[in-house]
């Protein structure tokens, strides 16, 4: 696959995974475990579907190479996708996809403690920076009621950046078999935890082609084409073009359903990204083509979704 091409893939799937902000505000049902539920179904078919065309594997085959890593990093999506969707209920699609976009920092973070990865020098003054913008948004989440939605989205961010080591760790070049297990996990988790602690998973019939369609198109082909061209694009790069959907995400609900941002969102956001944007460019001359999950890289948006 040429580099174009590679490119082109990682940016329509962070557009994809954009519109999952609209998406979760067009649902009636505000009950996050029977999102997850549905939603998860479909992304798991999704995901798999695409890891046996891209590995020309299959079906049967793609489930007996999953392995231990895999399962490790299925348990930290499955984390990371339950605690995005409580942050899109419980805080603006705004401030949730822009403190999502902090996992880069995070997976420094993550690999310099864990598996010794030294951070780019200018990593920590970018991290100051949009450390900057996130207290802006935390300190508007808090003015509006709408601190606990902020906090899963960090946690969203940090679980995130631990399945990025974790894949960074295994040198593999796609987190397909991870993903599609972390899809596995949370059919298990949410299914259970709404059966014994919900209302069950009943579901309306517009709700369930919504979260259905969620988890196959804007979710599923998104984070299956990003993780398709980062094997050939520069994690540096892929870490700027993923920030398409941290840019589009908050302006499909206000086009379609007047979700303003606040001034914080605007001013604290601009920083976040410009603090990320910052990281991936001075990382960039480090970066090599045929990782997909180096530094600073985001198969998923980020989207968690």
């Amino acid at each position: 696959m040429s580099r174009n091409a590679a490119m082109l893939l990682i940016m329509t799937g962070a557009s994809c995974m954009s519109f999952v902000g609209l998406v979760m505000r067009l649902l009636d049902t505000e009950d996050g475990m029977v999102i997850l539920f549905y939603r998860s179904m479909t992304l798991a078919a999704m995901v798999a579907l695409v890891a046996c065309l891209r590995r020309k594997q299959a079906p049967l085959a793609f489930l007996a190479s999953l392995d231990r890593t895999d399962m490790a990093i299925g348990v930290m999506l499955a984390i990371a996708f339950s605690t995005y969707v409580y942050a899109m209920l419980l805080t603006s699609v705004a401030s949730a996809l822009l403190l999502l976009s902090l996992s880069p920092f995070f997976a420094a973070i993550v690999g310099w403690l864990w598996i010794g990865e030294r951070p780019h020098r200018l990593t920590w003054p970018a991290m100051a920076l949009a450390l900057v913008g996130v207290i802006l948004m935390i300190g508007d989440g808090f003015t509006l009621g709408k601190t606990t939605g902020n906090m899963f989205a960090l946690a969203s961010a940090l679980t995130f950046a631990i399945m990025l080591v974790l894949a960074r760790r295994s040198g593999r070049t796609d987190v397909l078999g991870g993903t599609f297990l972390g899809g596995v996990f949370t059919i298990i988790l949410a299914g259970v935890s709404a059966l014994l602690f919900g209302k069950g998973v009943g579901i309306s019939g517009y709700d369930l082609a919504l979260t259905m369609f969620m988890g196959a198109f804007t979710i599923g082909i998104g984070i299956a084409l990003v993780t398709w061209g980062t094997g050939y694009v520069p994690a540096a790069e892929v870490s700027l073009l993923v920030l398409v959907e941290s840019v589009l995400g908050p302006i499909w609900p206000w086009i379609f359903l007047g979700e303003a941002m606040t001034v914080s969102e605007i001013v604290g956001g601009m920083i976040v990204l410009v603090g990320v944007a910052t990281l991936a460019l001075a990382t960039r001359d480090r970066a090599a083509p045929g990782t997909a999950l180096d530094a600073g890289t985001d198969p998923d948006h980020k989207e968690p979704q």
